[in-house]
């Protein structure tokens, strides 16, 4: 596998061929060259792109500087070509130097041949030597450079089936070609144990099955950093990879599905150029292109069911061993998509010590200490989601403990656009009954024994069974130790809702939680509690 050097050297072809067309042309490399070329993959060959008014020998050069792969196809006559031997000479100096991939075929000569210059070998280096000298440098260039080069694993072709061989071929360069990493966050604290799980729920090392699995949990929660940092960590063991960022959102702009559907196709398949009009056609062409071919496909923040249909419909549209991972916030999603339960991944909050480590590295300045009790008063307001800490490292970052102090006076005002972002279209795509139960739960019961919040909803005439259901697949409340919890900041956003009712008029409000709230209404307002009115003037 290449070292990670290698994307700093500018790659203008995947693979570059070196071989003897009198011995190859019309048959191997031709078949070698198709395979290749339907499976993506930019092949440089000289009779194929060598422009007119280029010179040989420095366009060669070139490429072979500027491919990843070197394929050598060591023929019969391959060292009667001085061309050829340097080739194999440049081929394996760019190895060291431009960290090069070299893979040997031995088409009907034996590595021993190449390695020891027995056979037509012996004979056509004789001939070198004959014609520049036994001691030149030249010939012992070349000499270094086959022994160097029939020293490296490749493949053996004699009575071996040659499609066989082309198809090991193809898969080994798709399953190494550079795949650009996508970019993840800094500072990912705690991640490893979580893609350690997740590698052991995709079970990698089986490719007789096509397994889909989802990342689920709220926003902000850091699904989507876990999902690319799976992806780069295990898209080189598949022949091609795709990580669609925030589904959702790209198709609030003017991205169809179908568009969606023509970037999926395009990253995994780069060079074929397929055009996508509509749904049904990237449908058609997904299954037609994508059901032979080992993929591992990440989308990210799906949202509705018409998303996994038009992008990951069912498991035979793609290869054996093929993983499919979705992320949401929408367990049920992934149910009615008929992904097991035992294949949804939850993402938890950070653990206290891994937010502790976040804030710390992120917040403190190398010369500062803040005191612990403002610290802790941070990690429980955030309560391990990585998204709060993040909007508060950013807000803290630098400040004095004075500044801290009273910064922590108003976290409800330094968060509140960022929860609103975030959550607010999760709230709006809930049912009336829903929105309802999710408002009493983030106002009044976050906290409280589910069996007590069920009780006094059934008494207000809402459907608590569903309702609460609801609210947990969706990621907006989660059930802890029999008790109902939301994080800090859904809640801010719950609020923020009931406060939108009525800007400047408390009284009018659905909901009421605040002392101060209470007390300029009081004198003869009509306020709901948990869905009951009550008239406070009666009980002054």
């Amino acid at each position: 596998m290449a070292s990670s050097s290698s994307s700093k050297h500018k790659r203008s072809h995947d693979v570059f061929l070196s071989f003897r067309g009198t011995d190859v042309r019309n048959n191997f490399l031709s078949h070698l060259y198709t395979a290749l070329y339907q499976n993506g993959i930019s092949t440089y060959i000289d009779s194929k792109e060598m422009r007119k008014g280029d010179q040989i020998r420095s366009a060669l050069m070139k490429a072979i500087e500027e491919s990843q792969f070197a394929i050598i196809i060591f023929s019969k006559d391959y060292a009667s070509s001085s061309w050829c031997l340097k080739e194999v000479a440049k081929i394996m100096e760019c190895k060291t130097q431009k960290d090069l991939i070299v893979l040997p075929v031995f088409y009907k000569v034996e590595p021993r041949e190449v390695r020891w210059g027995r056979g037509s070998y012996g004979r056509d280096m004789a001939k070198h030597e004959s014609d520049f000298g036994k001691n030149s440098h030249k010939v012992k260039r070349w000499e270094k450079a086959l022994f160097d080069a029939s020293e490296l694993s490749g493949w053996t072709l004699n009575d071996e089936d040659e499609a066989e061989i082309i198809k090991k071929i193809v898969k080994d360069i798709s399953m190494q070609i550079d795949q650009r990493p996508v970019h993840v966050a800094e500072h990912l604290i705690g991640i490893h144990p979580r893609l350690i799980e997740l590698n052991s729920m995709l079970k990698l090392g089986s490719d007789e099955d096509v397994r889909m699995i989802g990342l689920w949990g709220p926003g902000g929660i850091g699904k989507t950093t876990l999902g690319l940092a799976l992806h780069n960590n295990i898209s080189r063991q598949f022949e091609g990879s795709c990580f669609l960022a925030d589904v959702r959102k790209a198709l609030e702009g003017p991205n169809e599905l179908a568009a969606l559907q023509e970037k999926l196709l395009s990253d995994i398949l780069p060079r074929q150029s397929l055009m996508v009009s509509n749904v049904h056609k990237g449908i058609s062409l997904m299954q037609k292109n994508l059901s032979r071919k080992k993929v591992v496909i990440v989308l990210d923040n799906v949202t509705d069911r018409s998303q996994l249909d038009a992008l990951a419909g069912n498991l035979e549209w793609f290869g054996a061993g093929s993983r499919i991972i979705f992320i949401t916030r929408d367990k049920h999603l992934l149910i009615s998509h008929r992904i097991d339960e035992d294949y949804i991944y939850e993402v938890k909050p950070l653990e206290n010590c891994d937010a502790f480590q976040l804030l710390h590295r992120q917040a403190f300045p190398s010369n500062n200490n803040i005191r612990r009790d403002l610290v802790d008063k941070v990690l429980n307001y955030a309560n391990g989601h990585p998204l709060t800490l993040k909007e508060l490292v950013c807000f803290l970052y630098r400040r004095s403990e004075l500044e801290w102090e009273s910064s922590l006076n108003i976290v409800a005002k330094i968060l509140k656009k960022t929860s609103n972002d975030t959550f607010k279209w999760s709230y709006d795509g809930l049912d009336d009954n829903a929105k309802e139960i999710f408002l009493d739960v983030a106002c009044f019961f976050t906290g409280y024994t589910k069996e007590y919040i069920m009780k006094v909803l059934d008494s207000c005439d809402f459907e608590p069974i569903i309702g609460v259901k609801v609210l947990v697949e969706k990621s907006l409340v989660t059930e802890e130790r029999e008790t109902l919890q939301m994080c800090n900041m859904i809640r801010l956003m719950a609020m923020d809702i009931i406060r939108e009712e009525y800007p400047n008029d408390p009284g009018r409000r659905s909901r009421l939680w605040l002392f101060d709230d209470f007390r300029n209404v009081l004198s003869r307002q009509l306020v709901r509690f948990a869905g009951v009115d009550i008239d406070f003037s009666l009980i002054i």
